[in-house]
């Protein structure tokens, strides 16, 4: 059995015959670490997947090499997608589960991981009661597995396996002898492969397994489950060659002393990458949030000057969000702009925006931003919010409860349309909003959605002031 000596930058992956002390990738220092591989096969990354394609008639009846473009009879056929049982999940996921899809899921440690994938095992058995799932964790015992299951209701009917491996050329063997439809690995950095000597959690062993986990999930067409953990830096923890290599990369997310958990899509080859799932943890596991917009509204029962409603939308779904804006003197010479839930730079830029255009003086103001909640908003059309938020922050003005602002602003002052402004006027109406402020160019073909609002049309921001006089 042979031996290659590489030298891998433990920060971008980038591979090197000789040490270096400067990575050529990513040019950090004393990142390169020396890691062998055994090369008894040189196909070795593909081979047991292959293999395993030996099984597909079990998983994927029919199925060949290759197919027509057309499918069969010159009919296209729909994609496939199996249904979780689990609302949240299918919107992110954009339709229910791809069968030989691969999936990253990232969170922070003890955020619900784990007891997302075992409540979807419990979803999919329930619509599927053919379908065969093994669960494989590297960080839990089967007996501390089996205990969160029974917790959350999950029953095998001899259909869930577990196992409890690191190595996975055994998870391999587990598969090759269960053949299941659905392979959940929890989670990235415990796994390692024999082939390679470097430690579990490398770049290589990293690199090594999430390409032979790909290989599996294509050519043997089994759905496979990735979990990875998030690092200090807000990113799944391993090199990023993990995220082009999967299908589907979802981020579990929580704001700190928040019961609420956000699922968010950033890449999916299925479905639309901004779709937002929203789930709340209790003693039961994970629930279903109905209605996400009222964790993003405070329950303040008398109107306050710096805060203003705006209605966001997170892919398909529409969500109303309270924006809070602090204006305070300064002792710097350099003021503050400090922003939490937006862009400090959008938020920076709206400030200006008020200054051109509103005369509002906020040169020797400190400016405080929030977006309640924790959630995090990247489309223009809360510009309006943001400033109306500030705006009545800098004048002490409340602005109504019940107003929502609508709009994108531009350099110039004005304020610019917005997509989907009916869906958005619809979740406000749902929420009892009875006035909406929304840019003038939008008011056109509004239709049945404007039945029983208020609408409000504003062309400059320059105009805020006046609104509230009549």
């Amino acid at each position: 059995m042979k031996q290659k000596t590489h030298y891998v930058c433990q920060n971008c992956g980038q591979s090197a015959t000789k040490w270096l002390g400067r990575c050529p990738g990513c040019e950090s220092w004393n990142t390169l670490v020396e890691e062998r591989m055994f090369d008894n096969d040189p196909q070795s990354a593909r081979d047991m997947a292959l293999e395993l394609a030996g099984t597909r008639g079990a998983l994927i009846s029919g199925q060949h090499e290759w197919v027509d473009l057309d499918g069969q009879q010159g009919q296209s056929a729909p994609q496939r997608r199996l249904s979780t049982s689990i609302r949240e999940l299918d919107r992110v996921l954009g339709g229910g589960l791809v069968p030989d899809s691969f999936v990253l899921l990232g969170g922070d440690p003890g955020i619900g991981k784990s007891t997302l994938l075992l409540q979807m095992a419990r979803g999919l058995r329930e619509r599927h009661a053919d379908l065969r799932i093994l669960y494989v964790s590297g960080e839990e015992s089967v007996d501390q597995i089996r205990g969160r299951a029974h917790r959350l209701g999950v029953k095998s009917e001899g259909h869930i396996f577990l196992a409890a491996e690191t190595q996975l050329e055994r998870v391999f063997a587990t598969v090759k002898e269960l053949k299941p439809q659905l392979l959940m690995m929890d989670s990235l950095q415990t796994f390692s492969s024999g082939f390679l000597e470097a430690a579990p959690g490398s770049v290589s062993q990293v690199r090594e397994v999430a390409t032979r986990l790909m290989a599996l999930a294509k050519s043997a067409g089994i759905s496979v489950w990735l979990v990875g953990h998030v690092t200090k830096e807000g990113s799944i923890a391993g090199p990023k060659v993990v995220e082009h290599m999967v299908d589907t990369v979802l981020y579990f997310e929580s704001e700190g002393g928040q019961a609420y958990r956000l699922l968010r899509a950033v890449k999916n080859r299925f479905g639309s990458s901004r779709e937002l799932g929203v789930f709340e943890m209790d003693g039961e596991g994970l629930r279903e949030v109905s209605n996400p917009s009222s964790l993003f509204l405070s329950e303040r029962t008398e109107p306050l000057p710096g805060t203003a409603i705006s209605a966001a939308l997170e892919g398909t779904r529409p969500l109303l969000v309270e924006l809070q804006a602090l204006v305070a003197p300064t002792v710097l010479a350099v003021p503050r702009r400090t922003s939490v839930g937006m862009d400090t730079a959008r938020v920076s830029l709206v400030a200006a925006i008020l200054e051109k255009h509103m005369r509002v003086s906020l040169a020797e103001q400190d400016l405080f931003f929030n977006v309640a909640g924790g959630l995090k908003l990247s489309e223009p059309a809360c510009d309006l919010a943001a400033a109306a938020s500030i705006w009545s922050s800098f004048e002490e003005r409340a602005l109504p409860p019940d107003w929502v602002f609508i709009g994108e602003l531009g350099l110039t002052g004005e304020v610019r349309r917005v997509s989907q402004v009916e869906v958005r006027l619809e979740e406000a109406r749902k929420l009892g909003f009875a006035t909406i402020v929304l840019p003038r160019s939008a008011m056109e073909k509004l239709g049945s959605a404007a039945k029983g609002l208020r609408l409000i049309p504003i062309s400059q921001i320059r105009e805020l002031p006046g609104l509230l006089k009549g």
